[in-house]
């Protein structure tokens, strides 16, 4: 079994430009296909930008604010941001089930169990995507994304959680192509919380997501 001992885990000091962070990623990636290099989980922040996913509409650019990058991650347009933890999240599926359904519902588990150390009932919503909670008018809202890209059974790509970014960078695009719910963060939600308070709550919740994914294995061989 896969321990957190196993597996990288590496902060990034200063915003990275998103191109930068797609080149290491995909490197990365394919040298734990090719068993060069461990698993890694890597936690950083971007400069204001927005990427679109293999779903994004055009149409759902509304204000092109910041710079715009195309990925291959699935999913339709979302922002990155200072305030903002992005996890790319860099696994080897081939030995975890191969069930790429399991992995994103584990790693939305993992998001909303870090959220729920700091009080917030954070919670999966039929038929949308990404993390939900109730805003402090109490209407739900978005907290969290999720777009994940697949290649020969490792992962990339993961979350994205508003720790403290600027809300009103949103407005330029509709966020993951949902309209009718606003986003929120943990400041927004009168949580007192760094980015480095949200990476401890991570770690701390990380042993149980990798059972999630280990249980996931033992399940597909018995199949």
């Amino acid at each position: 079994m896969v321990s957190p001992a196993d597996i990288e885990w590496e902060t990034a000091a200063a915003a990275l430009a998103y191109p930068d962070a797609l080149a290491r990623m995909d490197e990365r990636q394919a040298a734990i296909r090719d068993g060069g290099a461990r698993e890694l989980i890597w936690l950083l922040e971007h400069p204001p930008l927005y990427t679109g996913g293999t779903s994004a509409n055009p149409s759902e650019l509304l204000n092109v604010r910041f710079p715009v990058y195309n990925t291959g991650r699935g999913g339709r347009y979302t922002y990155h941001g200072p305030g903002q933890r992005v996890g790319y999240i860099m696994l080897d599926l081939g030995a975890r089930g191969k069930d790429v359904r399991a992995y994103v519902h584990a790693l939305e588990g993992w998001v909303i169990d870090a959220l729920g150390i700091f009080g917030v009932a954070a919670r999966r919503a039929e038929g949308r995507v990404g993390i939900w909670c109730d805003n402090r008018s109490s209407q739900e809202a978005k907290i969290g994304a999720i777009g994940v890209r697949i290649r020969r059974w490792v992962t990339a790509h993961g979350f994205a959680v508003n720790i403290n970014p600027d809300l009103s960078h949103f407005d330029g695009i509709v966020p993951c192509g949902i309209a009718e719910y606003p986003v929120t963060s943990l400041t927004a939600l009168g949580v007192d919380a760094s980015l480095a308070d949200f990476d401890a709550a991570l770690l701390k919740t990380l042993p149980k997501f990798l059972d999630i994914l280990a249980r996931n294995a033992v399940s597909a061989e018995l199949t």
